[in-house]
């Protein structure tokens, strides 16, 4: 005799509406208006494992092993790279770290030195370029040998 599992009658989404699943780590952005409109979707989808990721990133912030400050300088170079480009989050970033006493020329750092990052499709593109063009060079040299061979 088999049993049926019942289905889950609400959504992950319902079940913390109706109290039944706890997320206060993204309660806590949302309310503070740092939460990203990005995150909402997966959020819906799976709602603990959204807490558990934000919990994570939070970490090291709730432990109080980096100052206020220097997380505002990472969250900036995060949201202002080449691979993430978040512009809301720069600027909310950039009026926190302001709030908390950074100066314009030390989150002008920061983006200098987040702009490095985007050396390195240089550093990958520039040596296959070099290798590209030696084997184009070494290809129109075997044709032109082989157009000028006479024929028999």
């Amino acid at each position: 005799m088999t049993t049926a599992v019942p289905k889950q009658s609400k959504t992950p989404r319902a079940r913390v509406r109706a109290g039944l699943t706890s997320t206060p780590v993204c309660e806590q952005l949302q309310a503070s208006g740092n939460w990203n409109p990005n995150w909402t979707p997966f959020y819906e989808l799976d709602p603990q494992w959204t807490e558990k990721f934000m919990a994570m990133g939070m970490h090291p912030l709730v432990k109080g092993l980096i100052d206020p400050k220097t997380v505002e300088f990472i969250a900036i170079a995060v949201d202002a790279s080449c691979t993430h480009m978040y512009a809301p989050g720069v600027r909310r970033h950039i009026r926190q770290a302001l709030a908390l006493g950074a100066t314009p020329e030390e989150i002008t750092a920061v983006l200098q030195l987040t702009s490095v990052l985007g050396i390195h499709s240089m550093s990958l593109g520039a040596p296959i370029l070099q290798e590209e063009v030696a084997s184009a060079r070494l290809r129109r040299k075997s044709a032109t040998r082989a157009s000028a061979k006479p024929a028999r």
